[in-house]
């Protein structure tokens, strides 16, 4: 039951990345500055069409390897699967929706990454410090969801030695 929820954060967490990289992408110079020196020059650039389809390339790749599994759970494709997290399964429910919502924090994570090179971009409209709480949301919302992935394998453990 669960599992939809996380389901859902993952939906919106895509939208929340499209919108925010297609506006990224839009508002981007030719040039694109990844890194700066004290003085404010680029110490790190490449072309806005790189920046573009290394950003999309990575959201895709991220995305189906985290999918792939969560999708082979949730329809029980193989028999070891079916024995490990059998359907209707609490745990497995658990699962399902910590690898969907797990999707979502890392399209989140790309979203504020790609709202950090617009900053660095296009220093009049928005500086880089206002994104300060979000850079350090970002390894909290790792570390948040990685307990939550020992817990629920000590649970599945329990529930293997009973």
């Amino acid at each position: 039951m669960y599992y939809r929820f996380g389901k859902v954060f993952h939906f919106i967490s895509i939208l929340l990345f499209v919108f925010v990289f297609l506006y990224t992408y839009s508002a981007l110079p030719d040039l694109v500055g990844f890194e700066q020196s004290e003085s404010g020059e680029f110490t790190k650039s490449g072309s806005k069409s790189t920046f573009f389809y290394i950003g999309i390339i990575a959201f895709g790749v991220l995305n189906l390897i985290l999918a792939l599994p969560a999708k082979m759970i949730e329809k029980q494709s193989t028999p070891n699967l079916k024995r490990l997290f059998p359907k209707g399964d609490s745990i497995t429910d658990y699962m399902v929706t910590w690898m969907y919502s797990f999707m979502g924090v890392i399209n989140v994570s790309l979203s504020i990454m790609s709202l950090f090179v617009h900053a660095i971009n296009n220093q009049n409209e928005i500086g880089t410090g206002s994104f300060a709480f979000f850079f350090y949301l970002v390894p909290v919302l790792f570390v948040v969801w990685i307990i939550a992935l020992f817990w629920i394998l000590l649970q599945k453990f329990k529930s293997i030695q009973q």
